[in-house]
């Protein structure tokens, strides 16, 4: 049975989202965008891994 966090969690914490909504903004990564953020196919992406 699980009592603390999963390891994806620990890793999505670890994450500086500050800095990866600057890098987001920066390129416009968001533009046009009706349902997934930038940040969803990265937590896709790292949950896969």
């Amino acid at each position: 049975m699980n009592v603390g966090k999963t390891l994806f969690a620990q890793i999505m914490e670890f994450v500086p989202w500050t800095s990866f909504a600057r890098i987001v903004n920066r390129n416009s990564g968001n533009a046009d965008v009706r349902r997934m953020t930038c940040a969803d196919p990265f937590r896709v992406l790292a949950f896969a891994q």
